[in-house]
């Protein structure tokens, strides 16, 4: 804490007023144990979701605990809700009335050991709101323009949200600033798929903040690419590249065969033309001998026939001998 102090005289206009003159007064505590990083979130004006990491001097069996209060609150509250790393609290925080203006939100943390130093810190609500995602987005196509809506956040006053729309259509991708929560692309390709996200933002003459929801989810209209059909066409056509290259190598190779033909070796046609009368003069032996053989035996046969043969009247006379 800090205090600082001057004089000046009652009468306003007499003199000026003295220099300041000031003093602090230091917390207790280790330097280096209080928390360090706090940030805040205040998400669709409905909670606080604060994170921040301990001292470097701190101890791992730190226990920090936050607290918070501000104009209007009679007594200060803790926050239960923590995480499991014991770096993160959740807590509910609304407002009596809703309104443009909010009072400023004190945040205290500390342990309760004496030796961690405490911190404190002073927030504007209206610089830490965050919208919630846009829910039920629909599109719906009539003629050339599709129409694009989605619903509005009832913690929210009255237009104090703007909306942009990401419209892509193949490779291309456009963003559309809207006031409301719809609008409309006119002149669209009948023939094309059109994806939408929308997210929320708010309008800086309500709130202090920069900061954006989340994109919603993706949703589509238009036609839709087959899937199936660019699959057949991946398996089909490296197919069909193989097999034509197979065919034509085969032809290619009886062609190249037809119209340059083998050279054959005069090797093999010495040795062809020798055997050919190597074995010529073979079988002439071979008929020469089988010739003489037959005839031999022929002779044979003759010449026993003869001897074996005689006349009937030698034998005639031999028996009346």
């Amino acid at each position: 804490m800090r205090f600082r102090v001057r004089s000046e005289c009652k009468c306003a206009n007499a003199s000026e007023p003295s220099r300041w003159v000031e003093t602090a007064l230091l917390p207790k505590g280790i330097p280096g144990t209080a928390a360090v990083g706090l940030s805040c979130v205040w998400h669709n004006l409905e909670y606080m979701d604060c994170s921040w990491r301990p001292g470097e001097n701190a101890s791992s069996d730190t226990n920090y605990t936050l607290f918070y209060w501000f104009d209007g609150l009679k007594n200060h509250k803790k926050c239960n809700n923590y995480s499991m790393d014991r770096g993160r609290c959740i807590f509910n925080l609304s407002f009596p009335n809703v309104t443009n203006t909010y009072p400023a939100i004190s945040i205290l943390i500390r342990d309760d050991s004496e030796e961690i130093r405490p911190v404190c810190a002073s927030k504007n609500p209206t610089t830490l709101v965050r919208p919630a995602t846009p829910r039920r987005l629909t599109l719906s196509k009539v003629n050339d323009e599709i129409y694009v809506e989605w619903s509005e956040s009832d913690t929210f006053p009255e237009n104090c949200l703007s909306y942009e729309v990401k419209c892509r259509n193949g490779d291309t991708t456009q963003i559309i600033q809207v006031e409301n929560n719809y609008t409309s692309i006119p002149s669209v390709d009948p023939n094309s798929k059109y994806t939408f996200q929308v997210r929320a933002k708010p309008k800086p003459e309500c709130y202090s903040s920069k900061l954006s929801s989340d994109w919603s989810e993706e949703k589509s209209i238009g036609e839709k690419a087959d899937s199936t059909f660019y699959l057949v066409l991946i398996v089909t056509i490296p197919l069909i590249v193989a097999v034509s290259t197979i065919i034509l190598l085969v032809y290619l190779k009886r062609l190249k065969i037809l119209i340059l033909p083998p050279i054959p070796d005069p090797r093999e046609i010495l040795k062809r033309m020798f055997g050919e009368q190597n074995e010529d003069s073979q079988s002439c032996a071979k008929d020469d001998s089988a010739n003489a053989y037959d005839r031999l035996i022929k002779e044979e046969e003759i010449h026993s026939l003869i001897l074996t043969e005689t006349p009937e009247y030698a034998n005639s006379e031999t028996e009346n001998r």
